[in-house]
């Protein structure tokens, strides 16, 4: 029976391992910590992510541990920011919690199916198989590789030596999700302000907040994450110290905030190998600013589950995936730079939507098919 071995038991790597299964591969996934868990607080689903979870039958069960959102951008003074010529769907997410994603993604994929506590160490590559040394000693073989285990990633240092991540140079983001503040959210609120603050707060579908600020060209860092955040937050309400972002903040216990330099990954020469590929942060961290980045993961996976097939010729599949992949990523990267050099708020808001109606209406084509890029 074809074999993958998938290493990462994060958004993408599980999504990676039940697409595959779902072609009818044998998968086992890798992932060096002891548990199932996911860094960070929430994350938005777009429609194109929703529509790759419906093709593997666990649509519904996303959307039952969401809350459907709106992005919509306000300026400091909250007024809403305008931007004709795009549908309402342009704007529409679903918000869910990492880690309850996370779970339900290992239960579809199968808990028996993935090796905890099991890191990757090396792979080596034959004409009709691929080895994956682990770190508990031993080794697996396999017909293709899959590297999801993020920015950090593992199997790129192998496969595209000399492309560690990098630091995004004064890219800094805070983000907490809090329940039972006593705050009242009458709606959500995404907030471009000024000082290269940007951020906002939007309702869980359990009844709690989640918010979120980063800042671009931030000076150095000075006090506890807390302290950090709250002098920031007076850049994005007019209200200052007394508006609803400012408060929730407050709220917060120092020790659910994280904060994170942002790191990305420089583009990639290539993606894959005869028998290896990357999938995710692996292959396209990117800054978060475009909220989309669990997304684009969700649909590489996805279109390694179409392409790869147990009777298919695995290095043709592989070498589909990075033909298709790699000119979309460098107009992914074109659309968040137009996001993050915006002159204004205004233009800012008019070039996210922009990003978001192309993502959900361009997605990835199996070969032979016509794709538009522009």
């Amino acid at each position: 029976m074809t074999r993958a071995v998938v290493i990462g038991a994060g958004i993408v790597g599980l999504t990676t391992g039940l697409a595959l299964r779902h072609a009818g591969i044998e998968v086992v996934i890798c992932e060096r910590a002891p548990e199932i868990r996911a860094d960070g607080a929430s994350l938005g689903l777009w429609a194109n992510a929703l529509a790759a979870f419906d093709d593997l039958a666990v649509g519904e069960q996303v959307r039952c541990i969401g809350a459907p959102t709106e992005m919509y951008f306000h300026d400091s003074a909250g007024r809403l920011l305008d931007t004709p010529g795009f549908a309402p769907e342009d704007h529409q997410y679903l918000l869910v919690h990492r880690a309850k994603l996370n779970d339900l993604l290992a239960d579809a994929v199968g808990r028996d199916n993935i090796r905890l506590a099991t890191g990757f160490t090396a792979y080596e590559e034959h004409t009709d198989h691929v080895t994956v040394h682990l770190s508990d000693g031993s080794s697996e073989d396999a017909d293709v590789l899959v590297g999801a285990d993020g920015a950090y990633s593992a199997v790129r240092a192998q496969l595209v030596p000399g492309t560690p991540a990098r630091e995004h140079p004064g890219h800094h983001a805070w983000r907490a999700v809090l329940q039972a503040t006593g705050i009242t959210v009458p709606e959500d609120r995404l907030i471009l302000g000024t000082h290269g603050c940007r951020g906002g707060y939007v309702r869980t579908y359990d009844g709690g907040v989640y918010w979120l600020l980063n800042q671009f060209d931030s000076p150095p860092l000075k006090g506890t994450p807390k302290q950090q955040v709250m002098e920031r937050a007076v850049h994005l309400e007019t209200e200052g110290r007394d508006g609803i972002l400012a408060g929730l903040i407050a709220a917060t216990p120092d020790e659910l905030i994280l904060r994170n330099q942002v790191m990305l990954v420089p583009p990639l020469p290539h993606w894959v190998s005869a028998r290896v590929a990357l999938a995710g942060d692996a292959a396209h961290a990117m800054s978060p600013h475009i909220t989309a980045g669990a997304t684009l993961g969700i649909e590489d996976a996805a279109l390694l589950g179409r392409l790869l097939t147990p009777t298919g010729d695995m290095p043709a599949a592989l070498a589909a995936y990075q033909a298709g992949q790699i000119p979309r990523y460098a107009h992914v990267a074109r659309l968040a730079a137009a996001v993050e050099h915006a002159p204004t708020p205004r233009e800012f808001a008019q070039n996210y939507v922009a990003f978001s109606h192309w993502m959900i209406t361009q997605r990835p084509q199996l070969p032979g098919r016509n794709r538009v890029d522009a």
